[in-house]
């Protein structure tokens, strides 16, 4: 069985919705911006920047299937380098996660409040800055993409869709529930040592992870 129009097989979107729902609950950038403002400034402010952040994932989704990827080949470095600003970032995180008197993710820090332009401005260049993004939609949807069974196109875009859909869903029940994690968590001093850790370790871990394919990049 297909998806209606496209030829695309509810298997391999069953796949794309998997990878999406891994992808999203692993932390980043996009996650510790949208729960960071979620605390500070409230759920409304949260649910701004998550618009801020689907509109970058649009972007990505649309850039991709026209012609991004072709852009990437002909000037590779850009995507090297691209995924080596991001390992750096995101080794910047664990640290800040891990050194004495830093932070984890849903501990509140001081931050200033910010008009709605602002919010949506600043979640849709996180999102586009995102090295998790790029990979998702640079390596891991074209992977789901079979040009046997119809339009790569439209193929691309009922992929894009899917991840958009479930990292949306994930990251608006992240920020609606950011404010009560975060009380709750902030009376248990064992626990924000633990999720300090926790989130520490998963960051190191997607920086090893992209480090480890940027020599790949760039000897492909």
């Amino acid at each position: 069985m297909t998806v209606l129009g496209t030829g695309l097989p509810w298997a391999a979107v069953g796949g794309m919705g998997l990878a999406a729902l891994v992808m999203v609950l692993t932390p980043g950038p996009n996650m510790i911006y949208l729960v960071s403002r979620s605390i500070a400034q409230g759920r409304i402010a949260g649910l701004v920047s998550l618009a801020g952040t689907g509109v970058g994932f649009l972007t990505y989704m649309t850039m991709a299937n026209l012609g991004l990827s072709v852009v990437f080949v002909v000037v590779p470095w850009l995507y090297i380098g691209l995924k080596a600003a991001g390992v750096l970032y995101l080794a910047w995180l664990a640290f800040k996660t891990f050194r004495p008197g830093g932070t984890g993710l849903f501990e509140p820090g001081p931050l200033t409040r910010d008009t709605h332009g602002k919010l949506f401005r600043m979640g849709l260049f996180t999102n586009l800055l995102n090295p998790k993004a790029a990979v998702m939609y640079l390596a891991i949807i074209p992977q789901f993409i079979d040009t046997s069974h119809g339009n790569p196109i439209a193929q691309g875009f009922t992929l894009g869709t899917v991840q958009i859909t479930v990292s949306v869903i994930v990251n608006a029940a992240i920020v609606l529930a950011a404010g009560t994690i975060a009380g709750f968590i902030g009376t248990r001093p064992s626990w924000l040592k633990w999720q300090r850790r926790i989130t520490g370790s998963l960051l190191a871990a997607v920086a090893v992870m992209l480090a480890r394919e940027v020599p790949q990049a760039a000897h492909a």
